[in-house]
């Protein structure tokens, strides 16, 4: 029997929420540094960090806000969170487990909202948006940070491909005008937007995700087999590793 999406995303990621916890990927980031300066700047009452996965948004913000709500799909993801914020010694995160596209908080509730690496695996985006737009209260700041499509077909192709090998739960990663699109028919208005790009050591992106070795050669068959733009984009080098977009999104 074929497991339904939200079955699948915890599947893949539950087992693997110390991998996440400990990702250098994950915990450090000129995204990550910019989404704490949001919240030092802003100093809200009430944050949410959408899709935490390891918490590093929520570790981030806590310094800076009276109460972090980490929410995820991951009951076991949520415990890493808590167990790593005991270890660090914060205490004003909780954590909630929900989908993005059904929160479980009333309108307004939080005045800042981080969604990092997350949006890609979710199976309604339009809905999450919306949940998004629902929860905070008018006039309050939200990010948005995540793996860009690129604007070359081929490589966005690409990209979906090798993602969905990688990880079974991904469902799409969005170019910069698919965002503005989707952000605007939520409600938002963009006030900034940040492109960067991030290197993936094939390795680790693949054991990070315990991708099977039949599912890692199928995505180095791909590599050899892409054309020399779509090669020269994502500048894959010869163990596999290479270079993915970033986004980052700042809106009101």
């Amino acid at each position: 029997m074929t497991a339904d999406h939200d079955s699948l995303v915890q599947s893949q990621f539950g087992a693997r929420a110390h991998d996440y916890v400990t990702s250098a990927v994950h915990a450090q980031g000129a995204d990550l540094a910019r989404i704490g300066a949001m919240a030092a700047q802003c100093a809200p009452a009430q944050a949410l960090d959408l899709g935490c996965g390891g918490g590093h948004v929520s570790y981030a913000i806590a310094a800076h806000a009276a109460r972090v709500t980490a929410c995820d799909l991951s009951e076991q993801m949520l415990a890493a969170v808590d167990a790593e914020a005991a270890r660090r010694g914060i205490g004003n995160i909780a954590t909630s487990r929900a989908a993005a596209e059904a929160l479980p908080f009333a309108d307004g509730s939080f005045d800042f909202l981080a969604c990092r690496f997350s949006a890609h695996h979710w199976q309604n985006i339009a809905a999450g948006l919306s949940e998004a737009r629902r929860v905070l209260r008018p006039g309050a700041q939200a990010v948005f940070a995540d793996v860009a499509a690129p604007a070359l077909v081929a490589a966005d192709t690409h990209l979906q491909a090798v993602e969905l090998l990688r990880d079974g739960s991904h469902v799409r990663d969005y170019s910069e005008g698919e965002w503005r699109a989707m952000l605007a028919t939520a409600g938002f208005v963009v006030e900034a937007v940040q492109t960067a790009r991030l290197r993936m050591g094939f390795a680790d992106w693949t054991a990070r995700m315990r991708t099977p070795d039949t599912h890692a050669a199928a995505i180095r068959s791909l590599q050899r087999m892409a054309s020399s733009e779509v090669a020269s984009h994502f500048a894959i080098e010869a163990d596999g590793s290479f270079t993915l977009d970033t986004l980052l999104t700042e809106v009101r």
